[in-house]
């Protein structure tokens, strides 16, 4: 019986993962250059490892939903720890309930700036109906 040889871990070019998530490589760098990426190198070659992978796509979901870098990278190094995952759960409900009340704040900005546009556009359009009715003659005294 032989011993089953390891395969090697799968790794990522910068190339295919800016591909595969439709970013530049100049994004990923920079996310690498924030610390959220470590990936390894061969020669001037940089090789991403799956963990890096994740640690990408968390990074791109945390931005699609509103957070900052310093918020994402707080995150990922959560998602990484190999602590206790009670207390990190627990930071991390509180970051979504943080950033949940601000969007809701943001939310509501919106809602009172969309009805005042409503407004001033009702009144607008009003003054140009009035401006170009025709008026009535003028009868001479």
């Amino acid at each position: 019986m032989t011993a089953a040889t390891p395969r090697p871990a799968k790794t990522y070019t910068i190339t295919e993962l800016a591909h595969e998530f439709d970013v530049t490589p100049r994004a990923i760098r920079f996310y690498e250059d924030m610390g959220l990426l470590q990936p390894s190198r061969a020669g001037r070659n940089r090789v991403y490892s799956l963990r890096d992978r994740t640690r990408l796509k968390l990074t791109l979901r945390g931005k699609r939903l509103g957070f900052s870098l310093q918020e994402i990278r707080q995150l990922v190094t959560m998602y990484d720890s190999d602590s206790d995952t009670a207390p990190q759960l627990q930071a991390f409900v509180q970051a979504l309930a943080a950033h949940r009340a601000q969007l809701e704040q943001q939310l509501e900005d919106i809602r009172v700036t969309l009805d005042e546009l409503a407004m001033h556009e009702a009144r607008c359009r009003q003054l140009l109906a009035d401006a170009s009715a025709p008026k009535a003659p003028r009868r001479k005294a």
